[in-house]
């Protein structure tokens, strides 16, 4: 397979919530352009960019899937994504590998949540947008209801490009045309506000607008500059089941949406320096990783790269920041769903994949000097699980596989808590986690269980305790233990953490013994005294001890040191701590009260609330994580799936006394078992 020329390449990528359509939109472009002998089907389990088995047994995408097209003599990537928002970590890395977003809208349901969210964030990353409304033949669709909406949510720089016609059954062009029936509003307007939306980008053009002298060519010259800036958004009308509008939609993606000269720069950031990349073919490579996917038979693993320029055979070699020696890039290759073939060369805008290179999502790749390429922001994975594996001995085998598909998921963590010692995976959503876990036994013959995560209170106090003395003494026949130290203890101020102070004058304790009663401290604090957490923020004070001149040693002081500050943070006035995330809910309007409600019942605290456009309100509150382990559910349940909701950790505070009864009550019953 050939190269192409940087002006010639056109990279766009389907987003929007499920259902919309955007794989049949992307089956039909490949249908139409001759790249598929036959309509691909989800239902069907025939699609090209749905070829894995558990999207066929979903039927619905679970990863973006990339395939190329070529029209009018453009070569053009399309990168197909998830809709459920639990899957939106393939979605919002494919933002990467494109200059356009097609933010696909069903024509049925309207705007969804989904559909919000990636409008939001292709707009946030700068990419060109443009808004397909699909499914127009559905019974229950009000085009011209549907438009407003978009325009209401996404501004009045969309601009319908062409409208429906003889009851949906076709479409009539309105740049090109400036008459002809529509089955609502009318070409004329129409053709007059694209026109309008278009120059309004060039001064020049404006004027002679203006003046009644610009050609349909020079406003079609200036238009993929318009729709690059976001001040012109095309929306089109499609049906992709029945191939209705497709022809239009790809004259738009090749005479429209940008390419990569015209469309966003990235920008490479390298000791401080920014430095604009310009898409060229000659001078040093560069290009960044946006997805990772393993062959699920031969377990081969595959990096995606935008490459934004330069360009490079297969012989050729690549470095990322972290490491410096080199690989050799070997095979390059264009993908076609599930298939691939290989090219000559990964080249200034195109998107390739190589096979069996250590590559990470997000890396930059280059061959003389690198830096960082701002990646989409990422939602952050706030639906946790603790795994615990099902058969002994497979910790490690899970260990390592999951660690293969957090490499893949731009939105899945892995950790081992180091204050629960559990093995914890975050996702967006229980169906994300499920879907992960499913692919591990289906791939690996590896199966967990699954439990909420412990929450990581924290342990410390309110109050003081002064001359608190232990003494540790063992005899056992020849060389005995004999250490005893009295500390006083008291709070230090939130975040300050454990602070020791040696304030013994003489030699009451030797030197080397006072770091002994320090260290078991430490042990004693990690393993905490309430319930088994941390504990933070006591300031000790050793005032004062005595020695053996055979018995006391290293481990008697150690021992000594946990004894007395048990029995002193007892005596503190000790409390349990628990973190508090501040938390955002977008939801509609009329729900805002029952979602207050919701909130205040798991000890909530609002501080702020805002309007959206379309009937949409957003709510922050201040709420302990604990009471947040089945707010997803919750949350659906009082929007009937329309509301959603992002939190970050803000601050620790403490238990109410009758919630760390509990906690204590089940940390000493679990203990005990």
């Amino acid at each position: 397979m050939a190269t192409f020329p940087i002006e010639d390449i056109r990279n766009i990528v389907f987003v929007g919530h499920s259902g919309a359509g955007k794989t049949s939109l992307g089956e039909a472009l490949l249908h139409k352009t001759g790249a598929t002998n036959r309509l691909g089907s989800v239902v069907d389990k025939t699609s090209t960019f749905d070829f894995a088995d558990d999207e066929k047994e979903a039927a619905h995408s679970i990863d973006s899937s990339i395939c190329c097209v070529s029209h009018e003599g453009k070569h053009i990537n399309i990168i197909d994504t998830p809709g459920a928002t639990d899957y939106c970590g393939q979605s919002v890395a494919a933002l990467a590998g494109a200059e356009t977003a097609i933010l696909v809208v069903s024509a049925a349901a309207g705007i969804e949540v989904n559909t919000r969210k990636m409008w939001d964030r292709a707009t946030q990353y700068g990419l060109a947008r443009m808004v397909v409304i699909n499914k127009i033949d559905a019974d229950n669709a009000n085009l011209e209801e549907t438009l407003e909406a978009v325009k209401e949510f996404f501004g009045p720089q969309c601009v319908p490009i062409n409208l429906p016609t003889a009851g949906g059954t076709a479409v009539i062009g309105c740049l090109q045309n400036k008459t002809g029936d529509a089955d609502f509003s009318d070409v004329p307007s129409a053709h007059e506000a694209t026109i309008e939306a278009i120059v309004g980008v060039d001064d020049t053009l404006m004027e002679k607008y203006l003046g009644g002298e610009v050609s349909d060519d020079q406003v079609l010259a200036v238009a993929s500059k318009a729709c690059a800036s976001g001040d012109f958004v095309p929306v089109l009308f499609t049906n992709a089941a029945k191939e209705i509008g497709i022809s239009e939609l790809l004259n738009a993606i090749a005479k429209i949406a940008p390419s990569p000269i015209v469309g966003k720069k990235r920008v490479l950031t390298r000791e401080d320096a920014e430095i604009e990349i310009e898409p060229k073919l000659d001078g040093p490579f560069v290009g960044q990783v946006f997805k990772v996917t393993s062959d699920p038979k031969s377990h081969i693993k595959y990096s995606f790269i935008r490459v934004h320029t330069g360009s490079l055979g297969h012989d050729g070699s690549i470095k990322t920041v972290n490491d410096r020696k080199g690989v050799r890039l070997g095979h390059i290759s264009r993908f076609q769903g599930g298939d691939h073939s290989d090219t000559e060369a990964a080249s200034a805008g195109d998107i390739i994949a190589v096979a069996k290179l250590d590559l990470h999502i997000g890396d930059v790749v280059f061959t003389d000097n690198g830096g960082d390429i701002a990646m989409p922001k990422r939602p952050m994975p706030m639906f946790a699980k603790a795994i615990e594996s099902k058969t002994h001995g497979d910790e490690d085998k899970i260990g390592l596989a999951l660690k293969k598909f957090t490499e893949e998921d731009y939105c899945l963590d892995l950790e081992r808590d180091s204050t629960t010692k559990e093995l914890v995976i975050h996702g967006i959503g229980d169906l994300h986690i499920r879907t992960v876990l499913k692919r591990m036994q289906n791939q690996f013959k590896l199966e967990v269980v699954t439990k909420p995560p412990k929450i990581p209170y924290r342990e410390t106090i309110t109050g003081r305790a002064d001359s608190i003395e232990y003494t540790h003494k063992k005899q056992s026949g020849g060389s005995g233990q004999f250490g005893r130290v009295i500390i006083n203890m008291f709070p230090s101020e939130r975040g300050e953490g454990y602070q020791f102070v040696d304030k013994i004058f003489g030699g009451a304790i030797d030197q080397t013994y006072r770091v002994s009663v320090d260290k078991g401290i430490r042990a004693q604090m990690a393993e905490g005294v309430l319930a088994g957490y941390p504990i933070v923020d006591v300031t000790v004070e050793l005032i004062d001890g005595k020695t053996h001149p055979v018995d006391s040693k290293d481990i008697a002081f150690q021992i000594a040191g946990r004894g007395a500050f048990k029995d002193a943070f007892m005596k503190s006035k000790p409390t349990l701590l628990e973190p508090i995330v501040e938390v955002e809910v977008t939801v509609p309007r009329d729900t805002v009260g029952d979602i207050q409600g919701d909130l205040a019942s798991h000890r909530g605290r609002p501080h702020g609330q805002k309007a959206l456009p379309g009937g949409l309100s957003v709510l922050s509150a201040f709420v302990p994580l604990g009471e947040l382990s089945d707010y997803n559910s919750r949350l659906s349940s009082i929007t009937g799936g329309q509301g959603s909701f992002t939190m970050e950790f803000s601050h620790y505070e403490a238990v109410p006394p009758n919630v760390a009864q509990q906690i204590i009550a089940q940390s000493q019953k679990e203990s005990e078992a």
